[in-house]
């Protein structure tokens, strides 16, 4: 019988995860009742497995961020390195944009723990995606994913709706059109 328990607990934890990103994107305010409902399980149930909303939107973030991670090997299989590297990088800004929706919550030890452990994983899938496209001879070989991802950084502090997601497409024509085989290199003036 405990078999069963924790096998239902799993499938209800695992439910509300999957219904919370949508729930959390189409509206940074609902309510965790709402996300409940959505998930059909009763608002106790949400609350054993995350007793804050805090705790919700934190576990939302690292599993989206382990599945964005395992995706790049399908993205790659599936487009061209830097038509990847797109796709990639859109779902990675829809992700920290929901992290953001934390705001004074990302000051907790908890919180900082979860960020910090997926600095490496994002950076590890940005370098595979740099790698690919440096392969087939579309950006240059000598490529920092760290750096690419403090530019990405701009994607996520565009504002919301159309008309953000219009200037996130332009930014993010400008970072791929910035790691280009023959960019202008600029002095530093010596």
């Amino acid at each position: 019988m405990a078999d069963v328990q924790r096998a239902d607990a799993q499938r209800n934890r695992a439910r509300i995860l999957e219904v919370a990103l949508p729930a959390f994107t189409e509206d940074p305010q609902v309510s965790l009742n709402a996300i409940a409902k959505r998930a059909g399980v009763g608002p106790g149930t949400l609350y054993r497995h995350f007793p804050t909303r805090e705790a919700l939107l934190l576990a939302v973030y690292q599993e989206e961020i382990e599945t964005l991670g395992a995706s790049v090997e399908r993205l790659l299989d599936q487009n061209p390195p830097l038509d990847a590297f797109r796709v990639w990088v859109r779902r990675l800004a829809e992700l920290v944009r929901v992290k953001h929706g934390l705001g004074e919550a990302l000051e907790s030890p908890a919180a900082k723990a979860i960020i910090d452990a997926t600095y490496e994983p994002v950076t590890g899938a940005i370098q595979r995606l740099l790698d690919a496209a440096a392969t087939t001879g579309d950006i240059r070989a000598d490529i920092d994913a760290g750096d690419v991802l403090l530019l990405l950084s701009a994607l996520w502090r565009v504002p919301p709706g159309p008309a953000g997601l219009t200037q996130a497409d332009r930014i993010l024509d400008l970072i791929v059109d910035s790691l280009a085989v023959s960019p202008r290199r600029h002095s530093t003036g010596s």
